[in-house]
């Protein structure tokens, strides 16, 4: 039975789920940490006390770019949409960026903007191989901190910084996972070692006086606000609500490994080698049921193996050579059920998995 205090465990997690390995030793012997999520009890907000900040180091084999996805494609479209209405001619600095595919978007909208990521691999002049920080001398009319929050050990030290860093002034645009849709869908494979804060919608009035505009996107997956950066406050526990997990959360687990024991030698695939794929298939296989395929549409995970479980990522090819007609595929993400049936032509029982407690 866990503390009082305590609200989730999970124990030998990949500190970096979305780290690609070139063999299955290398990945199997991977760093791992251990998840505890608490409220904290003077801001009320959620984060893992386990969280060790040494052991991040992002570089070029961290790999979270999801924009090949067509319908990924339409949320970014959805972002770019808000980011137009709210920072109309402003010069625009994107905190964490990745692999530059969305800052490159709004180039391509006509945005004069810089990036700062230290996992970027490209030659893009505007993106600086770096953390933000205040040496690196860069300032602009509005930030964009797309899923870098929920990472940083401490959000509102962080905000602060970048506050500071851009002259105390500016408009911020902040996307990150919803806890609220985690725990409604049951998603116990989108608790993750890497990230460190879970929030709720709720918690963006809080930090900020105020909030131009907030809500949920994709499908209700992620949480946005935009906020005037110089009305960053510290959110205190009053006005946030008490917060427990729900009963029979992890059920699941034992479902799907139940499901996946009982295949009598059909083989099983999911689809998705990002961080549900890594998490739900850690599970599987410690409930005695391993899946048999990864599949993944990034070029640049194909041929690559997952943390801990050591799988190989297959691409969509192989699966459709290898798999016969009818198996299931645990469709990880289910924004991309319908993306994943057509590139299969329907060939497959395609499922997907956080859809199941709707």
């Amino acid at each position: 039975m866990m503390p009082k205090e305590l609200l989730y465990r999970a124990e030998g997690l990949p500190v970096f789920q979305n780290r690609i390995f070139h063999s299955g030793e290398e990945a199997r012997s991977c760093a791992t940490g251990d998840v505890e999520l608490i409220q904290e009890p003077e801001t009320g907000l959620i984060f893992n006390r386990a969280f060790r900040p040494e052991l991040m180091k992002y570089d070029a084999d961290y790999h979270n770019e999801q924009g090949l996805s067509t319908a990924f494609q339409s949320h970014l479209r959805n972002v770019s949409d808000t980011v137009r209405r709210h920072f109309h001619k402003s010069t625009l600095i994107e905190v964490g960026c990745g692999k530059g595919h969305f800052l490159e978007s709004l180039q391509a909208l006509g945005f004069e903007i810089t990036g700062l990521d230290p996992a970027y691999e490209g030659t893009n002049p505007s993106i600086v191989k770096q953390y933000f920080s205040a040496e690196a001398g860069l300032t602009g009319d509005g930030i964009i901190l797309r899923h870098v929050l929920e990472h940083v050990q401490d959000p509102i030290a962080f905000l602060s910084k970048i506050r500071d860093a851009n002259g105390g002034q500016g408009k911020i645009y902040i996307e990150v996972p919803c806890l609220d849709w985690i725990c409604d869908r049951r998603v116990w494979f989108d608790i993750f070692y890497e990230h460190v804060n879970y929030f709720r919608l709720a918690d963006f009035h809080r930090i900020f006086g105020t909030v131009f505009e907030a809500g949920h996107t994709f499908s209700g997956q992620y949480l946005y606000a935009v906020a005037d950066i110089a009305s960053l406050r510290v959110p205190t526990r009053e006005g946030a609500k008490p917060f427990e997990f729900p009963e029979y959360f992890l059920d699941g687990v034992n479902r799907y490994a139940a499901r996946l024991r009982a295949r009598k030698g059909a083989p099983v695939a999911i689809w998705g080698a990002a961080s549900k794929g890594v998490i739900f298939s850690l599970f599987m296989e410690r409930a005695g049921a391993g899946v048999d395929m990864v599949v993944d549409i990034n070029p640049a995970k194909q041929g690559m193996f997952l943390p801990v479980t050591g799988l190989r990522v297959q691409t969509p090819e192989t699966a459709m050579r290898t798999l016969p007609p009818g198996a299931e595929i645990f469709v990880m993400n289910g924004n991309y059920l319908e993306e994943v049936k057509a590139l299969t032509h329907n060939r497959f029982n395609c499922i997907a998995v956080d859809h199941e407690h709707i």
